[in-house]
């Protein structure tokens, strides 16, 4: 029997995750003739993920500590992967 057969990942959490998405949501719109078709999204998504640093929690209690922890300099490293991402994206969508 496996892991994850016997343990609820479902409970392992990257709470950067979250912000990412909401930071892409906001530059995605307000950046104009950006291609919000799901790969494009979803790249933007990825490439951002990959450039910040994880925030994983494994309880609901870890998530308040992981929320707190949050600082000003974090935020803004969300913000430049996701700008970056949206930048790169544009210059080589994966679509024609």
């Amino acid at each position: 029997m496996g892991l994850k057969d016997r343990y609820d990942f479902d409970m392992l959490v990257n709470e950067a995750e979250g912000l990412v998405l909401a930071e892409l949501e906001a530059q995605v719109a307000s950046t104009p003739g950006l291609c919000t078709c799901q790969d494009c999204v979803l790249d933007m998504a990825a490439f951002a993920l990959n450039k910040v640093h994880p925030s994983y929690r494994a309880s609901l209690m870890g998530s308040v500590y992981a929320k707190a922890g949050f600082s000003p300099g974090y935020l803004r490293e969300i913000s430049q992967a996701v700008r970056e991402a949206v930048e790169k994206v544009r210059a080589n969508p994966s679509h024609d």
